[in-house]
């Protein structure tokens, strides 16, 4: 295998203009350890968040990204997961996917499965797990139910929308312009709501007759959590999984029992990840709901890898919509 890898890489926390194209060096796998070749990496607002040094880094200099899919080049001593020439993917909290190749435990692997692509697979992981936690376990959505999915046009969004809808929940979608609220209605969102336009808050209880929804699917974060605690029905369920708009207040907690004894979580992917068993059903779960046709997962940008910084400005100006994948 390769001695050295071309990555994007940051030596100080900043804008995305302190993401550079570098040449690293990368050693032989370890024991237990695999080499994979990337083919596409998942883009996340998780990676801005590292990049301006609001989620702190181990050291510097770092190489963000968290997924990504692509081959196995070379497996070390005691690896039976996986063997050279598969086809696998990863979500991970280790940091790295911003390179052409990495260095990952066996263990975090899944396999592809082959009517999945590799792009689908990069923009699977995260997304489609998180989906997938959110919908079966943060609240386990029933049918019938009205639950509200802020971002709806998002990567994650466009998922929730879908998913729930097939689990027969009707859904109602915050999204930040007309075209997204097209997107998000063609992808099962039964009423988008324009927050730019609309006091959210007030036109969720229009839509449910004053009732409240059963959960809010909350990325959006400072600008959103507040006025999502006003969306719910007493004994709903507030998941707050994301700070696109910047980090959460300090919460009130009084505020739960005169709201209607509501129930809040601050959930991560990789807490539900934690055992390998519970990595491989949730992402089988994931793939099986894509092939069977229960929802798609939309891939409306794709960037090259040297070009990372001019994917972390559209993410971050809410440019997107869908998910982003990028190429080495």
């Amino acid at each position: 295998m390769a001695e050295t890898t071309g990555a994007v890489r940051f030596h100080e926390t900043g804008g995305p203009e302190v993401l550079h194209w570098e040449t690293v060096p990368i050693a032989p796998p370890g024991p237990g350890e695999v080499c994979v070749q990337h083919r596409a990496i998942g883009l996340n607002f998780h990676d801005t968040y590292v990049r301006s040094g609001l989620y702190p880094v181990p050291s510097l200099p770092a190489i963000p990204g968290l997924e990504a899919a692509g081959i196995v080049e070379a497996v070390g001593e005691g690896v039976g997961e996986v063997k050279a020439g598969d086809r696998v993917a990863y979500a991970t909290p280790r940091l790295g996917a911003y390179a052409e190749r990495r260095l990952l435990p066996a263990a975090e692997l899944v396999p592809i499965p082959d009517k999945i692509s590799d792009a689908e697979a990069a923009a699977l992981m995260i997304k489609g797990m998180t989906a997938q936690y959110l919908l079966r376990r943060s609240h386990r959505v029933e049918a019938g139910e009205t639950i509200l999915v802020h971002a709806a046009a998002g990567g994650v969004g466009l998922i929730l929308c879908q998913w729930a809808k097939h689990l027969g929940a009707r859904v109602i979608g915050t999204v930040g312009s007309a075209e997204k609220a097209a997107l998000a209605t063609r992808h099962g969102c039964d009423h988008p709501v324009l927050y730019r336009e609309e006091d959210f808050a007030g036109r969720v209880r229009e839509i449910t007759k004053g009732e409240g929804v059963a959960v809010v699917y909350d990325s959006v974060g400072k600008d959103s959590f507040s006025g999502s605690l006003d969306c719910l029905k007493p004994l709903g369920t507030m998941v707050s999984f994301g700070q696109a708009s910047g980090r959460v207040p300090p919460v009130e907690i009084l505020d739960l029992m005169n709201k209607g004894s509501l129930f809040l979580t601050r959930p991560t992917l990789f807490t539900y990840t934690a055992k390998r068993e519970d990595l491989l059903a949730m992402a089988e779960e994931v793939f099986a709901a894509v092939q069977a046709g229960l929802f798609e997962i939309e891939i409306c940008q794709t960037y090259p890898l040297r070009e990372a910084a001019k994917a972390h400005v559209a993410i971050a100006a809410r440019q997107t919509m869908g998910a982003s994948v990028l190429t080495p």
